[in-house]
């Protein structure tokens, strides 16, 4: 914002316009927070917090200033005419939209210095990507990723039939059947079989897919289940697609390491799924490609696979 507010008043607007830059305040603020969060204790925790608490504070003022030197830039534009080159019209759209944003943002940060968690659902945790948001998955080393959310769903050769970008961290289980029917349309059929982890093991999920078509459903129920249930899922068949879908989790992680899945490049939530989009093509030429290379080779040297 103090980038932005320098500009316009060197281009003559809001030149009169009272501002201070504070990057210099937030900066040292930064720093503290840095060295306190070492020291690992509730007094460092007490510290962080009240430093967090005038770092919000500074950021309040600024983006007063900002929207103030927005608004008076305008005005001025008004006054001349009207006239102004879309590089002028264009940072002023960025400093207002980035002002409102700090706002935003303020208004989370005390909520949180109040001891209270915001709104996972509405927090902003990116100038740059204002759609990311925090996920909590668990993980002992990640408990909480900041982006957006990913399903995808491949068959036995490794081609991935279907994926799906969704903003914030909504359950599993409402995205199996809508998955299944977008495969069933693309290809003209349904699955034979459809797997997936506990997460999706709900007794509606499971009617629903059946529902589309699909005659075998091999998914783990959430909970406890009951002794039928227990005695269906030893069951070799079942057993045998369990095991092959853990496996299958691989698949992630080479569109994560292998087709830039871990971090988009693209901002936004529409930006994400085109990156992510262009990760599965590269994948799946690579992979059909190979299929067909192995297949076309001598009877004896062929791969197999299953139907």
């Amino acid at each position: 914002m103090a980038g932005l507010v320098k500009r316009l008043q060197a281009a003559g607007l809001a030149s009169r316009t009272a501002t201070r830059d504070r990057t210099r305040s937030v900066r040292r603020r930064a720093h503290e927070i840095g060295a306190w969060l070492r020291r690992r204790s509730d007094e460092a925790k007490a510290e962080v917090l009240a430093i967090t608490a005038q770092l919000a504070g500074i950021g309040e003022v600024a983006a007063s200033e900002a929207l103030s030197v927005a608004r008076n830039a305008r005005r001025s534009i008004a006054r001349a005419g009207g006239q102004a080159s879309g590089r002028v019209l264009a940072m002023i759209a960025e400093l207002e939209r980035t002002a409102a944003l700090m706002e935003q943002i303020v208004a989370q940060t005390k909520v949180r210095v109040s001891g209270e968690v915001p709104d996972g659902s509405a927090r902003i945790v990116s100038l740059h990507d204002t759609d990311a948001r925090p996920i909590r998955k668990g993980r002992l080393g990640k408990p909480v990723e900041f982006g957006y959310k990913a399903q995808i769903a491949d068959n036995t050769d490794g081609i991935v039939l279907d994926h799906e970008v969704v903003l914030g961290n909504p359950p599993d289980a409402p995205l199996l059947a809508p998955a299944v029917a977008r495969i069933t349309k693309r290809f003209g059929r349904a699955p034979c079989a459809v797997t997936a982890d506990r997460g999706y093991g709900e007794a509606g999920i499971e009617q629903a897919v059946h529902e589309l078509g699909v005659k075998k459903v091999v998914i783990p129920r959430k909970g406890k289940p009951s002794a039928a249930r227990r005695e269906m899922q030893r069951k070799r068949g079942f057993v045998a697609l369990v095991k092959w879908r853990t496996g299958s989790e691989a698949r992630v992680s080479i569109l994560k390491h292998g087709w830039g899945w871990s971090r988009t490049l693209m901002d936004g939530e529409e930006g994400a799924r085109t990156w992510a989009g262009w990760g599965v093509f590269g994948h799946n030429s690579n992979k059909i490609s190979r299929l067909v290379h192995e297949r076309a080779g001598p009877p004896g040297n062929r791969a197999t696979h299953p139907a």
